[in-house]
C-alpha cells in the first residue's frame, strides 16, 4: 500500500488582507502539509500584506500601483515578485502553480480578476458576491467554458450547498431556500434613532468581524439583498423560492426547505472560518479551528421575517432580481457610492437606500451581452448616484 502524501494544493487570495484573506490564511496555516501559498493580492493594508508575505512566501503578490510595489518590494522575501495594477492580480487569478482561488476582494473592483479566475479553470472559492451580482449570466457561462469548480464561501450560500441534495434543486424534491440575516446593529433600534446613525454605529455589528463597507450592508440589510441575487445565480432558483428570515444569534447560516415538508439547516459559531475550512477542503472535511457550537449555552434559536420600514434595501434588491438584466449591476453600483459617501460623513444612514430607490426608479434595464456593458453599466449607475447623493448633501 502507497503511503506517499499529496503534494500540497496551491492557493491564490484575491484580496488577502480582509477579513477573509486573513481568516482564509489562519486555516490554511493549520494545514501545512495540505496548502500552499502561491500567489496573495492586498489593496491599502501594505504593512498587513507584507506580514503574510513574511509568514507564507508566496512566489507572487499584487498591490494597485506601481508605487505601493515599489515601497513593498523592501519588505518581502526575495523570492517573492511584486506585481502591480490590474495586470498584477490577473498573473494572481491565473497563476499557473496554484489551482484554488480565493477571490474575496470587497465589492466591483473583484469582479474582472474572479472572471480571470473562472476562465483559468480554478477551484474558485467565491467570497465576492459581486461578481454573480453584476455579471451573473456572463459569469456562470465563463464558470462552465473554462471548467473552473464554483464554491460559494459565504456562510449563508454555504449553509446551503451543504444542505442541497447531490442531484440538485429540480431534481432533489427542493421547494425554497432561506437565507439567514443577523439583522444587524439596528435590528430593534428606533427609526427615528436610526436615522442619526453614525459610521461606527452602523459598523458595530453584534455577531460578525467585517470590514466597514460590508458591515454598512448588514446594518442596511443590502448585503441579504445581494446574497439574494448571489444565491438565484449560484443555486439555478428564482427570487420567488428564496426567503429570507431575521436570526439575531447567527447561528443558523441558512436552510433549504423540501416538498416533503422537512427543512435542513446548517449550524455554526459565527466564524467565517468554518465555510473557508469547509470550500478548501471539500470534498472532505477539515480542521478550522472554530470552538465547537454549544447550543445548551445559546439556549434558544429566533426567527422573524425582516421589517420593510426597517430594512427598505431588501425590496430593492428583490425588485432587481425579479428583472435581472443589468437591475443587480445598477443596484450594485448605486449601493457602493452611497455607502462610500456614508462612510465619508457625507450622507445620513437612511438615505443609502433612498439613493439607491432614485437610480433604480430611473435606470432601464437591459440585458449585458459582455462585461464590457456590465462595467458601463456600473459606471454610468455610480454617475446617477453621486448626483442623487448631492442633491441631499445639498438639501442637508
Amino acid at each position: 500500500m502507497s503511503t506517499a502524501r499529496a503534494a500540497p494544493r496551491g492557493v491564490s487570495i484575491l484580496g488577502s488582507t480582509g477579513s477573509i484573506g486573513v481568516s482564509a490564511l489562519d486555516v490554511i496555516a493549520r494545514h501545512p502539509g495540505r496548502f500552499r501559498v502561491i500567489a496573495l493580492s492586498g489593496y491599502q493594508r501594505l504593512d498587513v500584506l507584507a506580514a503574510q508575505c513574511r509568514q507564507f512566501a508566496p512566489e507572487l503578490v499584487a498591490v494597485p500601483t506601481a508605487a505601493a510595489a515599489q515601497q513593498l518590494r523592501g519588505l518581502v522575501p526575495a523570492s517573492t515578485r511584486v506585481a502591480a495594477g490590474a495586470e498584477g492580480l490577473d498573473a494572481v487569478a491565473g497563476h499557473e502553480r496554484a489551482d484554488t482561488v480565493i477571490a474575496a476582494i470587497v465589492g466591483a473592483a473583484g469582479l474582472l480578476p474572479t472572471l480571470a479566475a473562472a476562465r483559468a479553470g480554478k477551484r474558485l472559492l467565491l467570497a465576492n458576491k459581486e461578481a454573480l451580482v453584476m455579471a451573473g449570466r456572463l459569469f456562470m457561462a465563463e464558470v462552465a467554458r473554462g471548467g473552473a469548480t464554483l464554491l460559494p464561501l459565504d456562510s449563508e450560500h454555504n449553509a446551503i450547498f451543504q444542505c442541497l441534495p447531490a442531484v440538485g434543486v429540480d431534481r432533489g424534491g427542493v421547494r425554497r431556500l432561506i437565507l439567514s440575516a443577523s439583522g444587524g446593529p439596528f435590528r430593534t433600534t428606533s427609526l427615528e434613532a436610526i436615522e442619526a446613525a453614525t459610521p461606527d454605529e452602523a459598523c458595530a455589528h453584534p455577531n460578525w468581524r467585517m470590514g466597514r463597507k460590508i458591515s454598512v450592508d448588514s446594518a442596511t440589510m443590502m448585503n441579504k439583498g445581494l446574497e439574494l441575487i448571489e444565491a438565484c445565480w449560484l443555486f439555478g432558483v428564482g427570487s420567488d423560492r428564496i426567503e429570507i428570515l431575521i436570526h439575531p444569534q447567527s447561528i443558523v447560516h441558512s436552510l433549504v426547505e423540501y416538498t416533503d415538508g422537512s427543512v435542513l439547516a446548517q449550524l455554526g459559531n459565527p466564524d467565517m472560518r468554518t465555510p473557508i475550512a469547509h470550500a478548501l477542503g471539500w470534498p472532505e472535511r477539515i480542521e478550522s479551528g472554530v470552538a465547537r457550537l454549544d447550543l445548551t449555552a445559546i439556549a434558544q434559536l429566533q426567527f422573524s421575517a425582516p421589517d420593510p420600514l426597517r430594512f427598505p434595501c431588501l425590496r430593492l434588491a428583490y425588485a432587481a432580481a425579479a428583472v435581472m438584466g443589468d437591475a443587480p449591476a445598477a443596484l450594485n453600483a448605486a449601493n457602493e457610492e452611497s455607502v462610500t459617501a456614508f462612510l465619508a460623513g457625507k450622507l445620513r444612514f437612511t438615505r443609502i437606500a433612498a439613493v439607491v430607490d432614485q437610480v433604480m426608479q430611473h435606470w432601464c434595464v437591459a440585458e449585458p451581452d459582455c462585461i464590457d456593458a456590465v462595467l458601463d453599466t456600473d459606471i454610468r449607475a455610480r454617475e446617477q448616484a453621486r448626483g442623487f447623493i448631492e442633491r441631499y448633501v445639498t438639501e442637508g
